[in-house]
């Protein structure tokens, strides 16, 4: 009796499968698990690389499943193994350095929505709190964005100190404070407004300008200055 051959792409109809429909209607239409069947390309002998995908994002927890697993446990996991493990980890990898950057000294800042578009997909996964300062020029053009803290948002945390020595060294005009809610939920808690509050009186002393506070969390961000928790025009 031969070996049973694992699944593959090919299996499926060709209007179905994930490689020709990127080819055919772009990457922005097909699933996280169309996405992932391409990048390791076979399943195995009871699953197509598509349903292999599909169990291995509802068992975790998503991408994020993804990006917080080393490659030794995703190898353990049955129809993944070392090779397919890499791969993964390897694109998810590039995805990270493709947001780190995605901002330079050509990116407008216009509206809280720019700056929750420009951090969304580097900040949404993370298991901690960081705490980044987005540094201005004149123009609202990004100069940099710094990682100030990482840790429980509160005022002990993030000392107005260090925000501004690196919007200092930047020679920034304004600055933009923004941390992500691990939870997934970005609705603001007093903490963060108090840190606001704090942060935004020094800027006034000093001369730079605090424009907003964003908070991002799973596929979505808040703005503290759009949704009225604080007047950062005072």
């Amino acid at each position: 009796m031969g070996e049973e051959s694992s699944f593959t792409i090919k299996d499926l109809p060709e209007d179905d499968r994930p490689r020709e429909r990127l080819v055919k209607y772009g990457s922005s239409v097909l699933s996280n698990a169309e996405l992932m069947a391409i990048i390791i390309g076979t399943g195995n002998k009871n699953e197509s690389a598509i349903m292999l995908s599909q169990r291995l994002l509802s068992e975790g927890r998503g991408l994020k499943y993804l990006m917080d697993t080393g490659i030794e446990r995703l190898s353990e996991i049955k129809g993944i193994g070392v090779a397919k493990a890499a791969k993964l980890k390897a694109a998810i990898e590039l995805g990270r350095r493709l947001a780190l950057s995605g901002y330079n000294d050509s990116y407008v800042i216009r509206k809280p929505d720019d700056v929750i578009s420009l951090l969304m997909d580097e900040m949404r996964y993370l298991n901690k709190e960081y705490f980044k300062v987005v540094m201005l020029n004149v123009k609202n053009k990004v100069i940099a964005v710094d990682t100030i803290s990482i840790g429980s948002l509160n005022t002990s945390i993030v000392h107005p100190r260090e925000v501004f020595k690196a919007a200092i060294e930047r020679s920034a005009s304004s600055i933009i404070l923004v941390h992500n809610h691990p939870s997934g939920d970005p609705n603001p808690s007093k903490e963060d407004i108090d840190v606001s509050n704090r942060i935004h009186k020094s800027g006034n002393i000093l001369g730079i300008k605090v424009l907003d506070h964003i908070i991002i969390g799973d596929g979505i961000g808040v703005s503290l200055k759009e949704k009225g928790y604080y007047d950062f025009d005072e």
